[in-house]
């Protein structure tokens, strides 16, 4: 072999690789630089995986880390099965090849043609055939180069990948270490990276890995479960020591030499044009060093930027200019009309039938009760923690970019349109990110600060948004509405259940900022509008569900949990009312229609259980519940609830899940409280409200998050599973907003169908 890295299969692309093979098929990868870009004294083995001298593990991280523990859970992995301790393992952030592409975060938002089918119980409903096909999604995620962190799939999509690269280099290391010792491999064994014969002979992975070229791997086996050492087993988290001695880079923290510093000032109408304006003003102020305009970039409002040497030289400099804003072509948006229209939309209009069963009309029209209810939720903000930024440094022929970015591709892509300069010649660091949850899928910031570091005659310069910018010039939650309808017979059973939705696409648009080719004027039927309405599990003999896709000028996007956020409100409230329409208790109610769905039923089991649901509450307080799946993941959740000086007060919070085989348990139970606390914000305080194409909230005075002394006390109970495992980052969301407004009403009578919940 002329090449000691090996590339996995092309089935890499698409988040999945072949188990099995026997061999895995040495490809040399030709006429480009190796994946992981070996230095001094390091042999890389295949695509994910290189050895370094002293023997550590040098592992390829394609997804980035914003909190979530994705960094851990993924070495984990790959530790496992070269039979390694945590601490053996080193990360190394992951270029944008096609072998780590995330084919799931692509087809989340693709249409989805439910039918029915039974899961491997025999027993399980279950959704769907993509109408698209799997080629199709392959075929595209290889195209788009998609390497994005999001759609809680990062574990889900590397678990066989990133095992089975580990697995194929222990079974290179043994046969190097077969061949030179004249032994047969099954006589080998491993313990910590020390590889050793009965015969007394020990060699270091790091020794192996050199000869490694001149052996051939044997057969590739996954470790059996009941040998894992890490799986299973909690573990704490690699980036923590570096978050608690200030050694962690996110991207705020970048430094580069002679570096410069910009502000952006975005026209404050959504789609808003620069009018008539005086840069000049600008560049006589002290530490000023330049000001240009901004055009739109991936779907960003129009404005202009300031370059000084320091930051508030720059932002000061910008708010001193004085400017004639342009409204925007198509007019100024306003979510209160929106809200009228989605209204309307619901009411009149057809939309994509997403999921059909039986006929609910002919069954309501025989119904002894028949119970509808229209719920609402608004627009929301990301609200990261860390603002927007990026740092850019462009030389002649070459741009190099810093950021805190979900989407490294992307990013690279942009950044290469911008500057004029082939893909190849772009270089993307991913930084840790100060929270993601979905505003980081967008690449607007990151052009931006292409933009302007050309004019910085080669200077570094790190680009920041204020958190007013941020605030107002988001790719927001979309505002949806929805219409529920239930026919109850005389038992006060459920036989139909008919949804119809009305509401903005995330996934065409999304698509269509970050590859311009992808984009027009008609949005394709997206799941992410009706997931959590159309795949629900209870057995209603009737169902029919569909949405009504509307194109409103305020920008969108994912936000964490996406359409499940605000859709598991609408559902599991509603079955809810079904169940004090029927005078049942809200736990056994929905155990009824979940006579078919064990695993639904075992989570929400647990959920009450533990809850202590049924038992007696000190005066004041009440309990509700919440089912819902989203991301491979099944979660229940009891909120307990009072009024405590006309506010909601959430006390605490009981969570159930079935996740598949947990990785780090340690991991689940933090993304857990994670999503409760940025769940709660969102159901008591999250709204975002646009007059006359301006954004009203602009900062956490008005658009408040959860403080320390409100958060509830979380307690996660994990479902034991021996399925692929599910998603953890955002299906701890969905169910929060309605346990919490189900506990209201069973505290004061009154049912609220908007959000966010008022006392």
């Amino acid at each position: 072999m002329k090449r000691r890295t090996w590339l996995l299969s092309a089935a890499g692309a698409a988040g999945a690789l072949i188990v099995g093979w026997g061999v895995m098929p040495p490809r040399s990868r030709l006429g480009a630089a190796d994946l992981l870009h070996p230095a001094q004294g390091e042999v890389a083995l295949n695509g994910w995986i290189k050895v370094a001298a002293d023997g550590r593990v040098v592992v390829a991280m394609p997804r980035s880390e914003m909190g979530q523990g994705v960094h851990t859970g993924l070495a984990m992995l790959v530790a496992e099965e070269l039979d390694l301790r945590l601490d053996q393992v080193r990360l190394e952030q992951a270029g944008p090849d096609a072998i780590y592409g995330n084919v799931a975060m692509l087809v989340s938002g693709l249409p989805f043609h439910p039918l029915e089918s039974q899961g491997p119980d025999g027993k399980e409903l279950r959704s769907t055939k993509v109408v698209v096909g799997e080629w199709l999604m392959a075929k595209l995620a290889r195209e788009l180069g998609i390497n994005a962190t999001g759609g809680s799939s990062s574990i889900t999509d590397g678990w066989e990948v990133m095992r089975t690269a580990a697995a194929a280099a222990r079974a290179t290391l043994l046969a190097a270490a077969a061949m030179q010792w004249k032994v047969p491999v099954s006589e080998i064994r491993v313990v910590d990276g020390l590889v050793s014969h009965p015969s007394g002979r020990q060699a270091g992975y790091g020794e192996l890995a050199r000869l490694a070229g001149m052996s051939s791997p044997g057969p590739v086996v996954l470790k059996d479960p009941k040998d894992w050492k890490l799986i299973g087993r909690p573990q704490p988290r690699l980036d923590i020591p570096g978050k608690v001695d200030g050694s962690a880079r996110f991207g705020l923290d970048v430094r580069r030499p002679n570096m410069l510093f910009a502000a952006v000032r975005h026209a404050p109408m959504l789609g808003g044009e620069v009018g008539r304006v005086d840069l000049a003003q600008a560049t006589k102020l002290p530490g000023v060093e330049k000001a240009l305009l901004l055009p739109s970039y991936a779907g960003s409002t129009a404005g202009l930027a300031v370059v000084g040497k320091t930051w508030w030289h720059a932002s000061q400099a910008a708010k001193s200019i004085e400017v004639e804003w342009k409204a925007p072509l198509n007019g100024a948006p306003d979510s209160a009309v929106i809200a009228k229209q989605l209204d309307a939309a619901v009411d009149a209009e057809q939309g994509f039938t997403f999921y059909s069963k039986g006929s609910a009309a002919d069954a309501e029209a025989a119904a002894h009760h028949r119970v509808t209810a229209r719920y609402r939720a608004p627009y929301l903000a990301h609200a990261t923690m860390e603002p927007m930024n990026c740092t850019a440094q462009v030389t002649p022929g070459k741009v190099e970019i810093w950021a805190p970015t979900q989407v490294p591709v992307m990013a690279r892509d942009l950044a290469a349109r911008v500057a004029g300069v082939p893909q190849e010649q772009v270089v993307v660091h991913v930084t840790l990110l100060g929270g993601g949850f979905g505003r980081r899928l967008e690449v607007d910031f990151v052009g931006q600060a292409g933009r302007v570091a050309m004019e910085c005659q080669g200077k570094p310069v790190q680009l920041i948004w204020s958190r007013e910018e941020d605030m107002t010039h988001d790719f927001y939650r979309p505002m949806h509405a929805a219409q529920l309808t239930a026919a109850l017979d005389a038992s006060g059973a459920g036989t139909s259940l008919r949804i119809k939705s009305a509401g903005d696409a995330i996934t065409p648009r999304w698509l269509g900022r970050g590859v311009p080719s992808l984009s027009g004027p008609v949005d394709t039927p997206d799941k992410t509008t009706a997931e959590g309405l159309f795949d629900l599990p209870y057995g209603f003999e009737h169902q029919h569900m569909e949405h009504v896709a509307t194109r409103n000028s305020v920008p969108v996007g994912f936000w964490r949990s996406v359409g499940h956020s605000h859709n598991a409100f609408f559902s599991e409230s509603f079955v809810d009312e079904l169940a004090a329409h029927t005078k049942t208790d809200p736990v056994a109610f929905r155990l009824a229609l979940l006579k078919n769905a064990p695993r639904y039923r075992a989570v929400l089991e647990l959920a009450a259980a533990k809850s202590g649901w049924g038992t007696s509450l000190p005066v004041g307080r009440a309990r509700g519940v919440a089912l819902h799946e989203s991301f491979g993941s099944i979660v229940a959740q009891v909120a307990e609830v009072s009024l405590v000086g006309g506010k909601i007060r959430v006390h605490q919070v009981t969570c159930a899940v079935d996740c598949g085989v947990v990785v780090n348990p340690a991991s689940v139970s933090q993304q857990m409280e994670s999503a409760v606390v940025y769940g709660l914000s969102a159901a008591l305080y999250g709204r975002i409200d646009v007059q006359a194409g301006v954004v009203q909230q602009n900062n956490f005075l008005t658009y408040a998050a959860l403080g320390l002394a409100d958060a509830p006390l979380v307690s996660t109970w994990v479902v034991p599973s021996e399925r692929q495992p599910g998603g953890m980052g955002e299906p701890g969301v969905p169910p929060v907003a309605p346990a919490v407004a189900n506990a209201l009403f069973s505290l004061t009578g009154t049912r609220q169908r908007a959000l966010p919940l008022m006392a």
